[in-house]
């Protein structure tokens, strides 16, 4: 399921890299409420990217990147990784 959700992710991160500069605007001269319709692009692209990127942040932060199994319990054995509360450990 994780590997899925990796997956997801990196379409979805691909398909926001490749239509944020607008080629299929380029050279048009349409005015819209005073500005360029791919300015309007670029505003819109960047709300959705920010929104999007909200969820990421809320829901899949640090996914494929993880060192243990999602399913691993053990978080407070003396050999963790994490660091103590208060700071890192010396």
């Amino acid at each position: 399921m994780r590997r899925l959700e990796l997956v997801g992710w990196i379409t979805v991160a691909i398909i926001l890299s490749g239509l944020a500069i607008p080629w299929f605007l380029w050279g048009s001269s349409t005015i819209v409420a005073g500005l360029p319709l791919w300015l309007w692009w670029h505003i819109g692209w960047m709300g959705l990217t920010a929104v999007i990127f909200h969820l990421f942040a809320q829901r899949a932060w640090g996914i494929g990147i993880e060192t243990k199994p999602a399913d691993s319990s053990d978080e407070h054995g003396p050999d963790r990784t994490s660091p103590a509360p208060g700071g890192e450990r010396p």
